[in-house]
């Protein structure tokens, strides 16, 4: 990899490097007496990351519960609701930043489930107790730490997320990921996000590459594979980890994995093939010289 192949990685950051969906799921066990979401699986909140079951663990059942006496049922079905608001959730950060956006789906909901004056302190008790508890499940594994690490050493690491910046980079300084990466992109801190071709371009423009030398490694083909497609990148990695058949009409992407980890051996694939086409192309330029 380097002067004829690829200079330089994208990689996304929820459920590519870091198992957004797992840390939900890790919540979800804090909740009192188990239970866990129901169904939602996969699909994205407005930040980027998974809302698969995304309710609120112990400690804001805990505060619901001895704080302001709501039963268990109360307390469980107003994180359901909390649940469903950020499936459904858009966030325009002209308009409102995510910390008041989501301290109301906690207000909404309690005043839903238990009825009563809106209680906006309540609301951000729970929500602060709540995003704790997720960030604290973040973290970057560390066979995927070993592999960032040999990776830059051969070629520039960049880290591109969709998201709001205040939840994104509260996730990049949680889960530590930032001495891997030559430079960190955050859509929300942009003009567009993913896939527009412009953010793509703006990341090669910071490490000094162009779009032909650059692969994008993401678990979105909507995002991430349609993008690195759009800006007429090298080439696009689509991390399956299920590794189930895609929808007709998705975009389709250079090469598939089912592991972060088998990126490297991707990499090599591409090398070669840069590599036999040099040697071809020089072949057939002896060939026609006088």
């Amino acid at each position: 990899m380097g002067v004829h192949g690829v200079k330089a990685v994208f990689f996304d950051l929820d459920n590519t490097l870091v198992d957004t969906a797992a840390a939900g799921r890790r919540a979800i066990e804090e909740v009192r007496g188990g239970g866990g979401g129901r169904g939602g699986a996969g699909r994205r909140c407005a930040d980027g990351g998974v809302a698969d079951g995304l309710c609120c663990a112990l400690q804001v059942v805990n505060a619901l519960r001895s704080k302001h006496h709501c039963g268990e049922g109360e307390a469980r079905g107003i994180c359901d609701k909390v649940q469903a608001k950020l499936l459904k959730e858009c966030h325009d950060p002209a308009k409102t930043c995510i910390t008041d956006l989501r301290i109301s789906h906690w207000e909404e909901a309690i005043q839903e489930t238990i009825g009563g004056e809106a209680n906006r302190s309540l609301a951000a008790e729970c929500y602060f107790l709540w995003k704790a508890t997720r960030l604290r499940h973040l973290t970057l594994a560390e066979d995927t730490r070993g592999m960032l690490t040999e990776l830059r050493k051969a070629v520039r690491l960049l880290l591109l997320t969709n998201g709001d910046r205040q939840t994104q980079r509260e996730k990049i300084e949680a889960c530590a990921c930032q001495p891997y990466f030559d430079a960190i992109v955050v859509g929300g801190e942009q003009k567009e996000e993913k896939p527009a071709p412009s953010i793509f371009h703006y990341c090669c423009d910071l490490l000094g590459v162009q779009p032909a030398e650059c692969v994008m490694v993401g678990d979105s083909l909507d995002t991430d594979i349609q993008g690195g497609l759009n800006a007429g990148l090298r080439a696009t990695v689509w991390l399956n980890k299920s590794m189930a058949a895609p929808a007709d009409a998705s975009p389709v992407p250079h090469y598939v994995i089912s592991s972060v980890l088998d990126l490297p051996a991707v990499l090599q694939k591409i090398e070669h093939k840069v590599n036999a086409k040099l040697g071809t192309d020089r072949a057939v330029g002896g060939t026609e010289a006088p």
